[in-house]
């Protein structure tokens, strides 16, 4: 079974928390008296913005291109054929269900 299929919908929950430590990096800087402290505040805000747009974006698009499907059937098919090749080599050795 694959978990890997919708993992593009995680990126909501980086991304909400990204936005939320902005949210709080502002409302800190509408407290700060020091000119200095606010262009620093804004610059931190700015790259938190970023980073989770490009969070959520990243998500989009593997959710568009199904790129973390393709992985994982990928692997599937890589662990297919590793446990035939060792079935092949120690037959009777691995059995499924025992």
């Amino acid at each position: 079974m694959c978990m890997f299929k919708m993992m593009g919908l995680f990126a909501v929950v980086p991304t909400a928390v990204l936005l939320a430590i902005s949210f709080f990096v502002l409302y800190a800087i509408k407290r700060a008296e020091m000119g200095g402290l606010k262009v620093f505040g804004y610059v931190v805000a700015a790259f938190l913005w970023i980073a989770a747009l490009l969070v959520f974006s990243s998500g989009i698009y593997s959710l568009a291109t199904g790129k973390g499907a393709k992985m994982c059937m990928m692997r599937e098919k890589m662990h297919e054929r590793m446990e035939r090749s060792m079935q092949e080599q120690m037959p009777g050795m691995m059995q499924h269900g025992k």
